[in-house]
């Protein structure tokens, strides 16, 4: 159940940052973004239509709901911090991004917090 969430927010987080990068996104780019076939992007498209995440519109161009967008934009705010905040204790960013990406999904609201006012304390007295 848990992967399954995680999954979710990393389709949603996805299209909202194609959605920066391109200024639109279709299916194609989200496959080509996560290195995931058709099928299986198709599969998730259809799972966050049903959740009331995403809209498809008639040329298959996805947009992301309200609840979408919230949800994207919390696990991309999480994901920017925690990343950053690795980054200032000295990991390389790529490692950084990586774990990042993972830590974003189970850290609690509380914990993350946290990790938030101790980074902006750090950052802002550099």
């Amino acid at each position: 159940m848990r992967k399954s969430h995680e999954s979710s927010e990393d389709y949603l987080e996805t299209i909202l940052t194609l959605k920066k990068e391109l200024g639109h996104v279709r299916s194609i780019d989200i496959a080509q973004k996560m290195n995931f076939s058709k099928p299986s992007i198709s599969r998730a498209m259809g799972l966050l239509r049903e959740k009331g995440c995403i809209i498809v519109d008639k040329d298959g161009y996805i947009e992301l709901t309200a609840e979408g967008l919230e949800i994207a934009n919390r696990v991309y705010n999480r994901h920017l911090v925690l990343t950053n905040f690795l980054c200032y204790l000295g990991v390389d960013e790529e490692t950084a991004d990586e774990d990042a990406c993972r830590m974003e999904h189970y850290l609690s609201d509380q914990s993350f917090e946290k990790i938030n006012e101790l980074a902006k304390k750090l950052m802002d007295s550099k």
